[in-house]
């Protein structure tokens, strides 16, 4: 099989085109041969070594395709049928062994692209607005990078819980995006300072809660367009990681929260994931969540759909192809 491998950490030249042997399931693994595989940020922290994994691996957090094998042990899912799964490293891949108990069955409304698409970035935006902030009607969000993957899906969210909106987006095109999405604001701040357009934007009461997947160039700021015991959740670190800060900083800025979630503790049972999963997959069914899939690339396009990604020249998925026909 084709796969994408990391054999030492870097840049998007690191990711590199090589041939494997098909993997064999153990006792409790299914074999899926992948139609399309999501990327996203999460693949760029295990490229760069942010995320440790022993070298060499094959890159890749989320995936959808059809069981062609099973393990002595699984039970949950049978031969043809066609699952996803989010989570489990190696998916930049023509075939990848897969704990059976991530595995979750695509419903036939939903082809493979929307599939791999649907399943981390949905079930984070999921987590976000339903469990670590379980934003309520008439609350403030800010979301950062609106127009992008989880973005998109997040605005969407908050939107159908009832919230108001405060998006940033980095041009107006991207700006555009947010607001079809349904953001009542879009703060454009390659052009706007984000901190002076929120306080103004809620009469210097401060939001209920950032959704902020950047980091670096926006922790501090965060901080201060939050109301009296707001919360900031920072979910990832696409500008790098936030430097240390003093916690003192929490109570003088009006005894804030913050917390940095990951999807993988949001989705630790299979009753959490059936759940959420289950609830993702029926929004864009029927029309409540609206995926916006960038562009897709060959398995062997992996860098330059790295580059575009950390260049960000994208909205909304990308998603790699694997050769296999649907």
């Amino acid at each position: 099989m084709k796969a994408i491998q990391v054999a030492r950490v870097g840049g998007p030249e690191v990711l590199t085109l090589v041939d494997l042997p098909i993997p064999e399931p153990k006792p409790n693994e299914t074999v899926v041969q992948i139609k399309a595989a999501g990327v996203n940020f999460i693949d760029v922290y295990f490229r760069e070594g942010r995320y440790p994994a022993p070298l060499p691996f094959i890159i890749g957090q989320e995936a959808a395709g059809i069981v062609i094998a099973t393990g002595s042990e699984v039970t949950n899912v049978r031969l043809g049928e066609r699952v996803a799964y989010a989570g489990v490293l190696g998916c930049y891949a023509q075939y990848a062994a897969v704990p059976h108990d991530r595995l979750v069955t695509i419903p036939d409304q939903l082809d493979f692209n929307q599939a791999a698409a649907a399943m981390l970035q949905g079930m984070t935006a999921h987590y976000l607005s339903h469990s670590t902030y379980p934003i309520k009607q008439g609350e403030t969000a800010l979301i950062h990078a609106a127009a992008g993957g989880v973005g998109l899906l997040l605005v969407q969210m908050c939107k159908l819980l009832g919230a108001r909106v405060l998006a940033t987006a980095g041009s107006e095109e991207k700006a555009q995006l947010a607001r079809d999405a349904g953001a009542d604001e879009v703060i454009i701040y390659s052009r706007q300072d984000f901190e002076t357009e929120t306080k103004r934007l809620t009469e210097s009461k401060g939001v209920d809660v950032v959704y902020d997947g950047v980091g670096k160039t926006t922790f501090e700021k965060d901080l201060n367009v939050l109301r009296p015991r707001g919360y900031l959740v920072l979910f990832g670190g696409a500008s790098g990681a936030v430097p240390p800060f003093d916690l003192l900083k929490l109570t003088q800025k009006g005894s804030l929260y913050v917390t940095r979630p990951s999807l993988a503790h949001y989705i630790a049972t299979r009753e959490e994931l059936e759940q959420r999963s289950t609830d993702v997959m029926q929004m864009i069914i029927r029309g409540d969540l609206k995926l916006k899939i960038y562009k897709t690339y060959q398995l062997a396009e992996a860098q330059q759909a790295h580059r575009d990604l950390e260049g960000r020249k994208t909205t909304g998925k990308l998603v790699l192809t694997t050769g296999f026909q649907p």
